[in-house]
């Protein structure tokens, strides 16, 4: 008997380092055209100081399964924010559990039997991180029909997850600071924040891997301004005060999933970048490149203009989870944490 056990401890060993490896390569595997290497929802930063390895796997695939265009980085800073991945983290004041906290009431509706055991159980990851990425993604689909409201649609979905869709629509928007003492507010805040050191390298580049996209000319309007001038109420991204025909440069290697017409933002271009996230180039004068070609970081991609609804020449730059308007974090601390001096 105890060479048995001790033949099945081995082959469970085995098994365990082999799943190991797999995961592994599947989250690191690198492509140079951006191609088979690429997660659907943005890489995972995996190990010290990212996501635990026996989650990445769960993570990944709950944003994927997500058709609204979830990332899978968005997942890992509210798991972290939510429990520390901790599949046990103990019963919260308000009596929510596991590593997702969720409350029982919620669970009841939204748990799912993520490993086909079944059991529902809000204490177990594997059904506790699918049940997470379905109710973040119905939230996420349904923020994007409100596009007046204050917030982008994850923030919102964020908002939606922390304190109820009924709260969210109460106030139009995330919840003021003024609301349960500030706790949802600076639940969107802190995960928002945290989602950069998630994501994973970019393809291994180092931080001299991303450029800026525009030599010279100071920063103009800063990221989530509020004004009437744009359709959200705030601005998605920063701009460069630079001249028309200032030649405009991919901020990192990647390839370009949008070249042409933006409506509101003229002539723009979108490149989706190989640690799954995406940045946006808009009000130009001329674009250099098209569709489904690939670029390095630093390499010219048009010349910056004054198309679309703007009040003078600059370039408008975002850095998005997401090919799509709404999806977008801040640029600012994005490119800063890249070596990128602004």
């Amino acid at each position: 008997m105890r060479i048995l056990q001790t033949v099945g401890s081995v082959v469970a060993l085995l098994f365990a380092m082999a799943f190991g490896l797999v995961l592994y390569l599947v989250l690191f595997q690198d492509d140079d055209e951006g191609g088979g290497g690429q997660l659907a929802a943005g890489s995972l930063k995996v190990g010290k100081g990212g996501v635990p390895a026996a989650y990445a796997g769960l993570i990944q695939k709950a944003a994927e399964d997500c058709k609204a265009g979830l990332p899978a980085s968005v997942l890992a800073a509210q798991l972290q924010q939510e429990s520390g991945f901790q599949a046990d983290p103990g019963k919260s004041s308000a009596g929510a559990l596991g590593i997702a906290q969720f409350m029982p009431g919620t669970w009841k509706t939204a748990g799912v039997d993520g490993n086909n055991d079944g059991r529902k159980d809000p204490l177990d990851p594997q059904d506790a991180i699918p049940a997470q990425g379905r109710m973040m993604c119905k939230l996420l689909a349904t923020a994007k029909k409100h596009p007046e409201y204050d917030g982008s649609p994850i923030e919102l979905a964020l908002a939606g997850y922390n304190a109820g869709w009924g709260r969210v629509e109460q106030y139009r928007g995330v919840p003021p600071e003024s609301f349960a003492k500030g706790e949802t507010y600076n639940y969107v805040k802190i995960i928002m924040g945290n989602v950069a050191e998630l994501t994973g390298p970019d393809g291994g580049l180092s931080t001299s891997g991303w450029a800026r996209p525009v030599d010279g000319g100071p920063l103009g309007t800063p990221y989530h301004q509020r004004g009437g001038s744009w359709s959200s109420g705030m601005h998605t991204g920063i701009d460069f005060t630079v001249p028309t025909g200032t030649p405009v440069k991919a901020a990192g290697s990647g390839t370009v999933q949008k070249a042409g017409r933006g409506g509101a933002y003229g002539n723009q271009v979108v490149i989706r970048h190989l640690d799954g996230t995406y940045s946006q180039y808009a009000h130009l004068s001329e674009i250099s490149v098209s569709a489904g070609r690939h670029v390095k970081a630093g390499q010219k991609i048009g010349l910056s203009g004054a198309t679309g609804n703007v009040t003078g020449p600059h370039l408008h730059f975002e850095i998005r989870t997401g090919p799509e308007y709404g999806s977008d974090i801040n640029p600012v601390p994005f490119l800063r944490q890249r070596g990128v001096k602004l």
